[in-house]
């Protein structure tokens, strides 16, 4: 969400969101402001058995809810998540890092600072998103050059080839192949796998 104020604000309209709080001032307070800066706002009390399809940021009144069933009814949504609290209690505390909570807003609830906490959200909410893809690349990477090495080893090992040549072998046939030489490596380690188990492995 980084650049221009406008992209920023363009973001916000887009965000499909939920309010989960009691149906009081304060609530009116929040979805009037969320629906004032033209987002797409739907309000529940109680929480919700079901998180409504396409919702990505919630809003959510931590005192009053079980926090864990929040985390089952949001589990495998990962949505951007606000809390609203009342008090700076261990249990509020607890139900902020519980549900990994990306912006806090505290009672009494005023216009004023709801675009800020809502702005940051979203912000650290795709940025932990991106993290987590590279994080999720990097591993992928390494068990793959993992793959390759063993593979090599196996080469050596079992054909006699010396480490280039075992090398050159499998980048040669994955680029025939069009797949990649983790593919390759893989499918030789489970033929060797199979064939050890075959009684079949020189």
């Amino acid at each position: 969400m980084k650049g221009h104020p406008r992209r920023i604000l363009e973001d916000l309209r887009r965000a499909r969101v939920l309010v989960i709080h009691p149906r009081d001032e304060e609530g009116s307070v929040l979805i009037g402001q969320l629906r004032r800066l033209g987002c797409e706002v739907k309000a529940v009390w109680p929480l919700p058995a079901v998180l409504p399809e396409g919702t990505d940021t919630v809003f959510i009144s931590v005192e009053d809810t079980a926090t864990d069933q929040a985390v089952q009814v949001f589990e495998g949504h990962d949505p951007a998540i606000i809390a609203v609290v009342t008090y700076e209690s261990p249990t509020s505390l607890r139900a902020i890092y519980d549900l990994n909570a990306h912006g806090v807003m505290s009672k009494p609830l005023r216009p004023l600072g709801i675009l800020t906490q809502f702005t940051l959200a979203r912000y650290r909410h795709g940025y932990e998103a991106r993290l987590a893809a590279k994080v999720r690349k990097l591993e992928e990477t390494l068990k793959g050059r993992r793959l390759v090495d063993r593979a090599i080893r196996l080469l050596v090992d079992e054909q006699g080839l010396d480490e280039d040549a075992a090398y050159r072998l499998l980048r040669d046939q994955a680029t025939s192949e069009r797949i990649t030489m983790a593919a390759i490596a893989e499918d030789l380690i489970a033929a060797h796998e199979t064939m050890r188990r075959l009684g079949l492995k020189r």
